[in-house]
């Protein structure tokens, strides 16, 4: 990782996410392990966290734990639809939301964290069995996005929502240190 400012290092505590597009059928089993195995992971590093923990920024100006889990079950829905757009509409625009502002919803404060953690193992469930059936070519399918105003591929949606979870899972690790 390049060096970074420590507020930098607790934003993006693996790094900011990196696409080489291309890869090859390893990294895309290690993406789709990645997928798999979040939601047990995150079940297993929330096991550390008490209620109190939940509601405690992870770092300054930064979400609480609780934010980051309904977050993630947010952000991995839109992945999915976003997945299935590309794999049943030629090059369909996505609609970008914001996160922020979704985090900051009364059903994020007042939704216990273990309802988005059975969504994700539902949802989880399901996109693997997408992703395990796509091949070469549906991985080139694509989508645009109006925000960064260019095609993104479902190869580097799956290298980024692998990423995106490794990412969250380190917030929460730092969640646990904080106490």
């Amino acid at each position: 990782m390049p060096d970074q400012t420590p507020l930098e290092n607790l934003r993006y505590p693996t790094g900011r996410f990196s696409y080489q597009p291309g890869y090859g059928p390893e990294k895309r089993r290690e993406y789709l392990e990645s997928i798999r195995s979040l939601p047990a992971k995150l079940r297993a590093g929330l096991d550390s966290l008490g209620e109190a923990q939940l509601d405690l920024p992870y770092r300054p100006g930064g979400w609480t734990a609780r934010q980051v889990i309904h977050h993630i079950a947010d952000s991995h829905m839109n992945a999915y639809i976003r997945f299935k757009l590309a794999l049943t509409e030629s090059r369909p625009t996505i609609k970008p939301y914001d996160e922020k502002a979704w985090a900051e919803l009364p059903d994020t404060a007042n939704t216990p964290i273990q309802v988005s953690l059975a969504l994700l193992e539902a949802l989880h469930q399901r996109w693997v069995v997408l992703l395990e059936e796509l091949d070469t070519a549906g991985l080139q399918r694509s989508v645009f996005h109006p925000e960064s105003q260019r095609e993104i591929k479902l190869e580097e949606f799956l290298a980024l929502y692998a990423w995106h979870g490794e990412h969250h899972l380190a917030h929460l690790a730092l969640a646990g240190k904080k106490i």
